[in-house]
C-alpha cells in the first residue's frame, strides 16, 4: 500500500505552489529557528515570514501515527510506531515533526501493533487527584513526560480535567474528580510536570465532555455562568498552574455547536477571557467542518487516517482559495502552534528516540502515587493495619495472585515485556477496542507474602462464591479484591463487575474480619459496605499497585488518600438516575456537581467528598482568616492541624466556604496536604481564590463577589467541620474574567 501523500505536497499541488522541503535560504532559516532571541511570540512571527502556505497548511493537519486498517490507513513512515499522531516538519526551517503519545497515565500504544510499548503507568487520573497532593500529580507527570521524551514524542495527549457529572462515564478514571478547585490544580501539576521535559502537554477534552455515551453527537445544554462555575472553571484553573502548549477540542455538541467548532469556547473564553496562546488541537475524529471550524478558532485537526475526514487538509486549501477562511487566519493557526513549539522546546532542543529509561526508579514514583492516592473507607476496630498475629489470611477474587487491573482505550500503557513482565492476565474480553483488558504484573497477593512471611496464604479465585466463603471461614483475616473495568467510548454501570457483591457479602457472612479492596474506575455501590471491617479504594493502582497495596494493608504506609469524588448511595441520589442520555442532555444541576448536588438536595452519601481515614488521627484546632496578596479580595486560612495520634501521616486540610444564594450550600476554597509526626501540629496556610467567593455574571462578563456574609470553615470532609469564621463583604468586587491570582 503506498504512504499517504502528505499535506503539504497535496497542498502544493492544489495551490500550484513549491515543494516544501527545498529553497533557498535554508542555512538561515535554520539559525534563525535556533536563535532563543525573543519572545516565542515573536519568534513564531518571524519564522512564519519565511514560510510559503503550503508549509503552514503542513502545521496544521495530524495524521493517526499508526496503520488503521478498517480504514486501510497506513501511517506516515515518519510516525512513532504504535504512536497516536504525528504531524511533519518543515526540515528546511529546523522545524521538527510533531510526533505525538497518548496520554495521562503514561505512555500508551494504539493500533494493532505486535509489539507493544512497555512503560511505565501511573496510577489513573483519578487514584493521583485522590491525594491531594499536586507535588505527587508533578512528579508522576514529570516521570510518565521523561518516557515519552525519551521516546521521541514531544506531543502527549494528557492533561484530563473533565468534571465528574456522571459517576457511570467510563473516562472517569482519567480525570481528577468533581470538584474544579481540586481537579484544575491537579491536572494542572500534571500538565507543568509532563513539560518540564521540553515537551508539549494538551489540557483536554474542552469542554463538558462527561460521559461517553453518543459521545459524538450529544449536545450538552447548560447555562454560561454554570458553565463558567464549574466545568470551565476546572479548565481555567488548569490551564493558569499548568500553562499547556495545547486545548483538545471535545468530541460533543456544547449549547449546539460542535466543541471543535464553538466560537464561544475557542475564541470568546479561551482567547478572549484567558488570553491562551498556544493552540487549540481536535480530538481525534472531532473536526465536523473546515471553514466553519477554523474561523470559530481550531488550529490543527488531528488524527487523519483514524477518521476518514480531511477537513484541514485539501479541503482548507480549498477554502483558502475561496476566500471561506482568510490567509491572515490561516497565518494565526500556523502562528500559535509555533508560538508553542518555540515556548516548550520543541524547536530549540528537538526530541530523538533510543534513550534509556530508569524503570525500577520510575515504578517507584508510580508506587509513591498509589499510595498517596489510595482511600481508607472503612475501619472497623482498627482491623487495618493487618496483625503480625494474623496467621492465617485468605486471598480472594480480583486476579490478586497475578497482578492489579488498568482502565483501558487510548490511555492504556502496556507494562514490559520479559520475565515477570507482560499482561499478568491475558485473554480477558473484550480482547480488542476498547480492550484488551490489562493487568500489570505486580501481584498483592506476592507482595504481602513477602512483608508476612510467617503467615499461611489461600488464594481463592473468586468465581464461586461458597468456595469463597469457605476460605474466609477458616482465616483469620479474609481479603476481597473487588474490581471494576472501565474504559474510552463506553459507559459502566455504578457497580462493581459480574456478581461481585454476592461474593463479598458471602464472604463476609462467614467472616466478619473481612477486607475489601477496590480497584473501580469510579463511584461503585457497596450494599455489602456495613458487613465487612474495612474497605480501601485502590483505584486502578498503576505498575507498582500490588507493592502499594501491601505496603497499606500492613501499615508500612499510611493511607492519607482523600475523596475526589462523593460516592452516591445508588444511582437514584444522581441529578438523573436514568442510563446515560443521548441527544440532548440538559444539566439541570447546573454549577451543582458531585457534593454540591447531594448538599443541595439533602442525600447523604454512602461516602462524601473528600472523606479518607487514616491509620492515626488529625484533630483542627483553631483557624483564623488573614490578608492575601492577591488583591483587595484575597485571602488567606491559617488553620492549625494536629496529629493526635501514635502514627506518622498526612492529613488534608480542606477549606469550604458559604454564602445565601449560591449554586450550592458551600464550595470548596482550598485545600492542603500536610505530614506530621505523632503528637505535633503545623499551621497551614491556604490562600482562597477569590473567584470560589464569587459569581458569573454574564453581563458584566467577569466574576462578583456579593454583599454579604461569607461563612469558611476547615474540615476534613464535606460532611465535616471545626467550626467557622464569619467574613462580612460590605462592597461588590468585579475580577475580569481573565483574572488569575499571582503566582
Amino acid at each position: 500500500m503506498a504512504k499517504p501523500m502528505l499535506l503539504a505536497a497535496a497542498a502544493a499541488l492544489v495551490l500550484g505552489l513549491g515543494s516544501v522541503g527545498t529553497g533557498a535560504g535554508t542555512a538561515a532559516a535554520q539559525t534563525m529557528a535556533k536563535d532563543t532571541s525573543g519572545t516565542p511570540q515573536q519568534r513564531a512571527a518571524a519564522m512564519l515570514a519565511q514560510m510559503s502556505e503550503a508549509e503552514k497548511l503542513t502545521l496544521v493537519k495530524g495524521y493517526f501515527g499508526t496503520d488503521f486498517l478498517p480504514a486501510k490507513f497506513t501511517a506516515p513512515e515518519e510516525a512513532r510506531a504504535g504512536s497516536a499522531g504525528y504531524v511533519p516538519g518543515i526540515a528546511r526551517l529546523g522545524i521538527p515533526p510533531q510526533w505525538q503519545a497518548d496520554a495521562g497515565i503514561g505512555v500508551a500504544t494504539q493500533g494493532h501493533i505486535v509489539s507493544k510499548r512497555g512503560r511505565t503507568a501511573l496510577p489513573s487520573g483519578l487514584g493521583v487527584a485522590a491525594s491531594w497532593d499536586p507535588a505527587i500529580a508533578y512528579e508522576g507527570g514529570r516521570m510518565i513526560g521523561f518516557e515519552a521524551r525519551a521516546d521521541g514524542f514531544n506531543v502527549m495527549l494528557a492533561g484530563s480535567v473533565n468534571l465528574m457529572r456522571e459517576p457511570r462515564n467510563g473516562r472517569n478514571f482519567e480525570y481528577a474528580g468533581e470538584d474544579p478547585l481540586l481537579a484544575g490544580t491537579m491536572a494542572g501539576a500534571a500538565i507543568a510536570g509532563i513539560q518540564s521535559n521540553r515537551m508539549i502537554s494538551t489540557l483536554k477534552h474542552y469542554a463538558v465532555n462527561d460521559q461517553e455515551t453518543d459521545r459524538g453527537a450529544y449536545n450538552v445544554l447548560l447555562g454560561e455562568a454554570e458553565m463558567r462555575m464549574s466545568d470551565l472553571l476546572a479548565f481555567q484553573i488548569a490551564l493558569e498552574k499548568g500553562d499547556p502548549g495545547s486545548v483538545m477540542c471535545a468530541y460533543n455538541r456544547v449549547n449546539g455547536p460542535y466543541a471543535c467548532e464553538s466560537r464561544f469556547l475557542l475564541t470568546d473564553v479561551l482567547r478572549r477571557d484567558w488570553g491562551f496562546a498556544g493552540y487549540v488541537m481536535t480530538d481525534w475524529g472531532a473536526a465536523h467542518s473546515t471553514a466553519a471550524a477554523a474561523n470559530a478558532g481550531l488550529d490543527q485537526e488531528s488524527g487523519y487516517g483514524l477518521q476518514k475526514d480531511d477537513h484541514f487538509g485539501e479541503k482548507l486549501a480549498q477554502a483558502l482559495a475561496n476566500g471561506e477562511v482568510s490567509k491572515a487566519r490561516l497565518d494565526e493557526m500556523a502562528g500559535r502552534i509555533l508560538t508553542a513549539m518555540f515556548a516548550h522546546g520543541l524547536i530549540d532542543d528537538p526530541a530523538s528516540e533510543g534513550h534509556a529509561i530508569d524503570f525500577a526508579t520510575n515504578q517507584a514514583v508510580s508506587r509513591r502515587a498509589a499510595e498517596a492516592g489510595a482511600v481508607l473507607l472503612r475501619n472497623e476496630g482498627g482491623l487495618l493495619p493487618l496483625s503480625a498475629d494474623a496467621r492465617r489470611i485468605a486471598v480472594i477474587g480480583g486476579h490478586a495472585d497475578k497482578g492489579v487491573l488498568s482502565g483501558g482505550g487510548s490511555s492504556q500503557v502496556y507494562p514490559l515485556d520479559g520475565p515477570g513482565g507482560g499482561n499478568a492476565v491475558p485473554g480477558l474480553e473484550p480482547k480488542s477496542w476498547p480492550g484488551p483488558v490489562v493487568y500489570y504484573p505486580s501481584s498483592p497477593l506476592e507482595e504481602l507474602k513477602k512483608q508476612l512471611p510467617d503467615a499461611r496464604f489461600d488464594f481463592v479465585d473468586g468465581s464461586d462464591p461458597a468456595a469463597a466463603a469457605a476460605a474466609a471461614a477458616q482465616a483469620d483475616v479474609a481479603i476481597v479484591f473487588g474490581t471494576q473495568w472501565a474504559s474510552e467510548s463506553i459507559d459502566v454501570a455504578m457497580k462493581l463487575d459480574g456478581d461481585q457483591d454476592a461474593l463479598i457479602a458471602a464472604v463476609a457472612a462467614a467472616n466478619p474480619k473481612a477486607v475489601v479492596v477496590l480497584q473501580t474506575g469510579g463511584p461503585v455501590k457497596m450494599p455489602w459496605a456495613d458487613d465487612v471491617g474495612a474497605i480501601l479504594e485502590a483505584w486502578y493502582p498503576g505498575r507498582a499497585g500490588g507493592e502499594a497495596i501491601a505496603n497499606l494493608l500492613t501499615g508500612k504506609v499510611n493511607p492519607s488518600g482523600r475523596l475526589p469524588a462523593s460516592f452516591p448511595a445508588s444511582e437514584a441520589q444522581l441529578p438523573y438516575p436514568g442510563e446515560p442520555r443521548k441527544g440532548e442532555v440538559a444539566y439541570t444541576e447546573g454549577a451543582a456537581v458531585g457534593y454540591k448536588w447531594l448538599d443541595k438536595t439533602g442525600q447523604e452519601p454512602l461516602f462524601p467528598f473528600g472523606f479518607g481515614l487514616s491509620y492515626t488521627h488529625f484533630t483542627i484546632d483553631a483557624q483564623r482568616l488573614v490578608p492575601g496578596e492577591d488583591g483587595a479580595m484575597g485571602l488567606v486560612s491559617e488553620v492549625t492541624f494536629t496529629n493526635s495520634g501514635e502514627r506518622k501521616g498526612a492529613g488534608v486540610v480542606q477549606l469550604y466556604a458559604s454564602h445565601p444564594g449560591w449554586e450550592a450550600p458551600q464550595r470548596l476554597v482550598g485545600f492542603a496536604k500536610v505530614e506530621l509526626e505523632p503528637g505535633d501540629h503545623a499551621v497551614a496556610k491556604i490562600a482562597i481564590d477569590p473567584r470560589l467567593l464569587a459569581v458569573w455574571d454574564a453581563d458584566l462578563r467577569g466574576w462578583v463577589v456579593e454583599s454579604g456574609d461569607y461563612q469558611i470553615h476547615a474540615a476534613l470532609s464535606s460532611r465535616d467541620s471545626a467550626g467557622y469564621n464569619t467574613l462580612t463583604q460590605e462592597k461588590m468586587l468585579f475580577l475580569p474574567a481573565g483574572w488569575k491570582p499571582k503566582k
